[in-house]
């Protein structure tokens, strides 16, 4: 069973890994030392339920519902113009790093709020957990199916604490105006660029269903 583990426990880590908005959100937390270790712990329990919904079954509801997959798609279009936005404004402006701190003000109710829009309103994590790991572990039998699945789910919580972590241990070198620029210009680019990507497919989508 172990040889399962690993291979969840691979599979997972090379599918979180990539910048996206998860981990863009978690770092910039992380950076701000603000409740960076409860949004990295509402990441991992996300992915948990994600993970066990889509090798346990979920994947098949997803792949019978297009027009589901095609809301889910818009709206994560929708979400990461509008969060990519905000930091390529926060990088123009004259003081990113006062801007950070003002971001950083932010009650945790509305910090939630957003790590949960960053999570489940990204189509891409619907596709990791519910057709990527969904079609691999789903196919296992039930035992290899837990294992593999702990892996996939062990992979996600070290991920996310490590990088919260991480990042609050390197805030006072990452809080410079010229850090903050470059973290912020990144976070934006990369989420428009997901959020492109996104309607595309989402135009096809769309196609496929007229």
């Amino acid at each position: 069973m172990l040889t399962y583990y690993i291979q969840g426990l691979a599979l997972g880590a090379a599918m979180i890994l990539p910048l996206g908005p998860q981990n863009a959100f978690v770092m910039n937390q992380g950076i701000r030392r603000h409740h960076h270790l409860l949004v990295a712990s509402l990441c991992a329990v996300s992915d948990l339920l994600l993970i066990c919904a889509g090798i346990f079954g979920g994947s098949a509801l997803l792949m019978r519902s297009p027009w589901l997959l095609a809301i889910v798609t818009w709206g994560g279009v929708a979400f990461l113009l509008w969060y990519g936005f905000g930091a390529l404004k926060t990088a123009l402006g004259s003081q990113p790093e006062l801007a950070s701190g003002e971001v950083s003000k932010q009650g945790r109710g509305r910090i939630i709020a957003t790590m949960l829009a960053v999570t489940w309103l990204n189509p891409h994590v619907y596709l990791d957990t519910f057709v990527v790991l969904g079609s691999l572990g789903g196919q296992l039998a039930e035992a290899p199916k837990r294992w593999f699945a702990l892996g996939t789910i062990s992979a996600s919580f070290l991920w996310f604490f490590s990088l919260a972590l991480l990042a609050a241990w390197l805030a006072p070198r990452l809080r410079t105006a010229t850090a903050q620029r470059i973290i912020n210009t990144l976070v934006g680019g990369v989420m428009w660029f997901i959020a492109f990507q996104l309607a595309r497919e989402g135009v096809h989508h769309l196609q496929a269903l007229w």
